[in-house]
């Protein structure tokens, strides 16, 4: 970031076109393409079938530009009733800007049985596309639902949809960087990601776009940076799009963001997406473990699948009634950074890149704490929040 400071201060405008002297930073006309072989890495595609650019929404609203095209037949998108909002509110303004009604053109899928359990299972996905699989022009789902950590089956789903002539495109914010990924081999058509969770960023920083190889003559939305180089500076309005994702590009990219971007990849490039996942397995293994045997593990639930295969580095922990704001308060008095969904969910990421066994040790210990006090504290109010009785904490060291 300070050599992009630099650059800035002494070169202005010409940083675009030379070489950066004591840098390892490309030019800026060039500074997107210098991620892309990174990232395609990442999420295991060909450099051409990604596009560094935009934000997240942003990314979602161009991809379903070029991919939702509905005519008399398939209209519809089907979504996740407990999606992200911002890809509900995305799909839906999407589906009135061709003048269709979304109580007619968007499905939510729902959990069969929410008061059990949030989780959608693959063959629940799969029975929800087959109810609506004449008229279904878009199937849009997270790689992992942000809310209770359940990594979806990627590859079946998107096989099954496009069997019955769906698109399918993926929101992969919680997905990339935190679980291998292969959108080239899966067949997956279009999908979308953010850089300011597992890859380390920043909040808002610049997003990512993947359009598979053979979608890139799609219409679209276009911008000059969408233009071939050669053509982009020359002014003289003609669109020759870049044969590739890039092509569905629009503003140059922020060189701040992109450069925040290339300072986590240089750290992803020191290892491989199968190791983290590796290392992820052990200490989200660790940290459930730990959940389960604590003293206090009668105050919550673990939503998040027990299954591994079926989650990344987050478990996403369901506190009882009325215990939230206080266990937070305590939690961050302690220096311990989790997030929180109201009413009454934590999500626990022990990201594998930097976490270690030590961090998860410290969280159950002091999240223990934390909600033995806070049920301790409602018991005095006058209500209970955590069953009579308690288990005997584990030894750390038998559970590791």
């Amino acid at each position: 970031m300070q050599q992009y400071l630099d650059t800035w201060a002494t070169k202005g405008v010409f940083g675009h076109f030379t070489d950066i002297s004591d840098s390892n930073l490309a030019p800026w006309l060039h500074v997107d393409d210098d991620v892309i072989p990174d990232m395609a890495r990442i999420v295991g595609a060909q450099d051409s079938e990604v596009a560094v650019m935009q934000t997240l929404t942003a990314n979602l609203h161009l991809m379903l530009a070029s991919f939702y095209r509905p005519d008399a037949n398939r209209y519809k998108i089907i979504l996740e009733g407990k999606a992200f909002p911002s890809d509900h509110y995305a799909v839906e303004s999407q589906i009135r800007h061709h003048n269709l009604a979304p109580e007619d053109a968007m499905v939510l899928i729902d959990p069969p049985a929410p008061e059990e359990s949030p989780l959608l299972s693959t063959e629940h996905i799969l029975a929800a596309i087959d109810a609506h699989a004449s008229t279904a022009a878009v199937l849009l789902l997270p790689g992992i639902q942000y809310y209770t950590g359940q990594l979806f089956d990627i590859p079946r789903i998107t096989a099954h949809a496009q069997s019955h002539g769906i698109l399918v495109g993926w929101d992969l914010a919680h997905a990339v960087g935190n679980v291998p990924l292969h959108l080239h081999d899966w067949n997956v058509d279009f999908a979308a990601w953010c850089s300011y969770k597992y890859l380390n960023a920043g909040p808002g920083s610049i997003g990512g776009a993947f359009v598979r190889d053979a979608h890139f003559s799609r219409p679209r939305l276009a911008g000059w940076w969408g233009s071939s180089k050669s053509s982009r500076f020359a002014m003289a309005n003609s669109f020759e799009p870049i044969n590739g994702a890039g092509g569905f590009q629009l503003s140059n990219p922020s060189v701040a963001d992109t450069t925040a971007l290339r300072a986590s990849l240089d750290v992803f490039k020191q290892t491989s997406m199968q190791a983290l996942r590796e290392r992820s397995l052990k200490l989200t293994g660790a940290l459930e473990e730990g959940l389960k045997q604590s003293v206090a593990s009668e105050c919550y639930s673990i939503i998040t699948p027990a299954d591994p295969r079926e989650r990344g580095a987050q478990l996403s922990v369901q506190l009882n009634p009325g215990l939230l704001e206080a266990v937070l308060v305590r939690l961050e008095e302690e220096g311990v950074v989790v997030d929180e969904r109201k009413p009454d969910v934590i999500r626990v990421a022990p990201a594998p890149l930097y976490n270690t066994f030590e961090d998860v040790e410290a969280f159950v210990q002091i999240f223990g704490k934390a909600c033995l006090d806070a049920a301790a504290e409602g018991k005095k109010e006058g209500h209970s929040v955590m069953a009579e009785g308690g288990k005997a904490d584990k030894g750390w060291s038998e559970i590791k």
